[in-house]
């Protein structure tokens, strides 16, 4: 029910804007999460955004450099990603959650909803 899209290659210091989108239900209710996991190593937090869009968060290596937003009129989230680096090639996952922030929420764990992933390749 959720779909992620919008990757590709591109080089070091360009931008992608990564979607998240909806099917089948809304999920205006539901606070948004963006993981990614490179190659070899575990999948790791990247950012947050809570339903209503008023609360966003980021993981260190990314903050300044991405942006987390959502439109729920579209049922969509996005994940603008700007000065990329080669360290940020990874499969970026997005997933849903209904509950209320937990520490655990940081590692994927209690997801409601993920999305099937999309590859994002940096060139040096």
């Amino acid at each position: 029910q959720l779909q992620a899209s919008g990757g590709g290659l591109v080089q070091a210091g360009g931008s992608l804007r990564l979607s998240c989108s909806a099917s089948g239900r809304t999920f205006s209710n539901y606070a948004t999460y963006w993981f990614r996991q490179a190659p070899g190593k575990e999948r790791e937090f990247v950012a947050r955004i809570s339903w209503s869009g008023s609360s966003t968060s980021y993981a260190d290596s990314v903050k300044g450099r991405f942006t987390i937003s959502r439109d729920n009129a579209k049922n969509t989230v996005y994940l603008q990603l700007s000065s990329l680096k080669p360290e940020d090639t990874a499969v970026y996952y997005c997933a849903a959650d209904e509950g209320a922030l937990r520490a655990s929420s940081y590692y994927g764990r209690g997801m409601d909803y993920w999305g099937k992933g999309t590859l994002v390749t940096v060139s040096s």
